[in-house]
């Protein structure tokens, strides 16, 4: 599959957030965390062009990945992609690229019992710590 990375623009914004809310929804319902509202605004409040890749397939917006510094770390973030482009292999190659990158330890939160886990083990984030909704895992810089 033929995908690129681009710098994210604040008019990709509302395609991000649908695209968030329609990934995040069946582990938030399961949590019993779901709300409608709650799940788009949080990107709102949160998106940052500045440290956000937008993935595209053929021109077309699928996902993101994002990855904000913090004092000694980077903390990845946002990082969805549409649901019919999961389980082929893009998800890894792009987490593969942006990895390849780092220069520090890299940081995220994944929740309970989501199967976004297993791809950020297979590409060596372990457990740091958890709480009954995240789990917060590390990938130490080599």
């Amino acid at each position: 599959m033929r995908w690129t990375l681009r710098p994210a623009r604040p008019a990709d914004l509302e395609d991000l957030v649908e695209i968030r809310a329609v990934v995040m929804r069946p582990d938030l319902e399961r949590l019993g965390r779901y709300d409608a509202h709650r799940v788009r605004q949080r990107l709102r409040d949160s998106f940052s062009p500045d440290h956000t890749r937008i993935i595209e397939v053929g021109g077309e917006l699928v996902g993101s990945i994002a990855v904000r510094p913090a004092e000694d770390r980077r903390w990845l973030e946002h990082f969805y992609l549409a649901p019919h482009h999961q389980g082929q292999g893009l998800g890894s190659a792009v987490l593969r690229s942006v990895l390849e990158q780092a220069e520090t330890d890299v940081w995220l939160n994944v929740l309970q019992g989501s199967p976004a886990r297993k791809l950020y083990e297979r590409h060596g984030f372990v457990v740091d710590s958890q709480d009954p909704v995240d789990v917060f895992m590390v990938r130490k810089f080599l």
